[in-house]
């Protein structure tokens, strides 16, 4: 409404604040991540550079090796602020503007990693895609790592200069109508499609480039698909570094995102992979200093006595708050657009934080007929339940719901991240000219786990069902017989006693009372009359019984033991726990 009785324009009221960002500073910017994703060459980077006014440090391709390459490498970030919107105004009075921070994710193959490390503090996608090209390999992997992590998206059709004039309106639609298709199948059901084309080179050029052609459509589409972020103060503080530098007699400047929680000057943080602590000398917002930062903000922390090159990428979060560990139980989906095999035991890259390591996964899910909790999305791991192993991870369908497949994964070197941290699992050694999807699964950690203690992975209950068959070899009286053919001459019997058994084809129920020779051979004591002949005992010449097995019309009855092999309770090294 007007204030104090005139009628202000606020639109240019609001856009002198942010356009005077620098002069006078707005007492209050919302910051919105926006990654920018996309196959390699398909003009991020230049559209990151036409969209932004304030460059931080970490932006644009200032990678050394990124300029040889003309790809981005690094996440880069840049920004440019905008009057807030009006729906936002509404939700959220107390910011005077709006400021974009654009994460320009790399799109090279091989980098899949450093999105996966930066999408975490993504709130919007824009998915680049070249409107000559279409979807490319890695369009669909990014695709992927947007599914999982983000709930809107945004897709820009770059490069419409290319297209001839005469052609361009009816290439573009063409091409609209085939990326509809694509993406129906998505979560982003009708993504919301801007074509542009971003070429040129500063902001400032552009406002006299006619070649940019509809940014300001861009920037439009972007403000109306804000949606407030959820920030919150509390839980604790944890800041994902993206850029670390010197600065001479002040100290060592982290720049990155804050994930979670809030920090003030003088507050003490932690750099868990290096085990210090450090005391917040100093913070800034693009270039403006502050007391206090608060999730998704955009940050520069100055702390002292720190060497640069000792982090590059890494983690800040309040002391004692984030573990390392060698494995985790994991809730997990499959990546439907994988195609290959994805087996139990065998080793993935595992993404988790900034960091990718090498791993044992083991899968395993609820038994069938087994019904789930209510709330399928646990982010408690139940250990007082039972668990079957899987042999291969599934797609999630009608039979395997969300929420029913989980993993252990025993990983080659030790990770620091939060107890809670998203994962993906890949297999980044696929040839990268393979145009094939290299995301397998992802998933939530829902504890971690200590491989070494004997005690702590016996609490998890996996077991695999298996089924032995025996045969009778004598039968000593109405409920006894010797069985062999169930062990091997080493086994260890004594692990079975007492199991159950039952005859083959009938309801008549035993078990195993203890070994019999030293061969393998075993005593079944039964629980009624099992009505098998008894086996004639034949005198030997000393007098002896022989070993023998039943003669012709002797005993054939079958001996059947079923248990559950539980993968994780060695009471030995070599032997999961066997229980019925």
């Amino acid at each position: 409404g007007p204030r104090g009785g005139g009628n202000t324009n606020h639109t240019m009221e609001d856009l002198a604040i942010a356009e005077g960002a620098a002069a006078a500073p707005p007492l209050k910017i919302l910051n919105i991540n926006v990654g920018i994703m996309g196959h390699v060459d398909s003009g991020k980077t230049s559209l990151a550079r036409a969209l932004s006014t304030t460059l931080s440090t970490a932006a644009l391709d200032k990678n050394p090796q990124s300029q040889v390459r003309g790809i981005t490498l690094d996440l880069g970030f840049s920004s440019f602020v905008v009057p807030l919107p009006a729906h936002i105004k509404a939700e959220a009075p107390e910011y005077d503007a709006m400021q974009f921070t654009l994460v320009d994710c790399p799109g090279h193959a091989s980098l899949i990693r450093t999105i996966i490390g930066g999408a975490q503090i993504i709130d919007l996608m824009m998915l680049v895609i070249d409107v000559t090209k279409g979807v490319q390999t890695q369009t669909a992997e990014c695709l992927v790592v947007g599914e999982i992590l983000m709930e809107d998206m945004l897709l820009v059709l770059n490069k419409t200069d290319l297209i001839p004039d005469e052609q361009r309106d009816e290439k573009i639609e063409k091409m609209k109508k085939g990326l509809e298709k694509v993406f129906a199948g998505t979560k982003f059901k009708q993504p919301q499609m801007v074509p542009v084309s971003a070429t040129g080179g500063s902001t400032d050029e552009l406002r006299a480039n006619p070649q940019a052609v509809n940014l300001q459509g861009l920037i439009d589409a972007l403000c109306a698909k804000v949606k407030l972020p959820k920030r919150s103060p509390n839980g604790p503080f944890y800041f994902a570094v993206d850029h670390c530098f010197p600065i001479k007699g002040k100290g060592t400047v982290l720049t990155g995102t804050v994930l979670n929680g809030s920090v003030r000057v003088n507050d003490e943080v932690e750099l868990p992979q290096l085990k210090v602590t450090k005391k917040v000398k100093s913070m800034q917002m693009f270039k403006k200093s502050v007391q206090r930062c608060t999730q998704g903000d955009r940050v520069g922390i100055l702390v002292t006595q720190l060497d640069a090159k000792a982090i590059e990428r890494g983690i800040l979060a309040a002391p004692g708050t984030v573990p390392t560990f060698s494995a985790a139980i994991v809730a997990v989906e499959r990546v439907r657009f994988f195609k290959g095999a994805c087996p139990t035991k065998r080793k993935f890259h595992i993404t988790v934080g900034h960091t990718t390591v090498m791993a044992t996964v083991h899968f395993f899910a609820l038994p069938p007929g087994v019904p789930l909790a209510p709330n399928t999305k646990d982010t408690t791991f139940n250990y007082s339940r039972e668990y079957l192993t899987s042999e291969e991870l599934q797609n999630t369908s009608k039979d395997v719901p969300e929420g029913t497949q989980w993993a252990l994964l025993v990983l080659e070197k030790p990770v620091t991240a939060p107890r809670d941290s998203l994962l993906i699992g890949s297999v980044l050694d696929q040839d990268i000219s393979v145009n094939s999807c290299r995301l397998v699964f992802y998933g939530r950690m829902l504890d971690i786990v200590d491989p070494e203690k004997p005690e702590e992975l016996a609490k998890i209950k996996v077991f695999k069902p298996k089924q032995k068959v025996g045969t009778v070899k004598r039968v000593v009286d109405t409920e006894v017989v010797i069985g062999k053919d169930l062990f091997k001459k080493e086994t260890d019997i004594t692990k079975f006693l007492n199991l159950k058994v039952s005859l083959e084809g009938t309801e008549v129920k035993g078990y195993i009372e203890g070994s019999f020779g030293a061969s393998g051979q075993y005593k079944v004591r039964f629980s009624q009359p099992h009505g098998l002949p008894i086996t004639p005992s034949k005198k030997g010449k000393k007098g002896k019984e022989e070993d023998d097995d039943a003669g012709e019309g002797g005993a054939a009855g079958k001996i059947v033991l079923s248990f559950k092999k539980y993968l994780f309770q060695h009471d030995k090294p070599g032997g999961g726990k066997i229980l019925q």
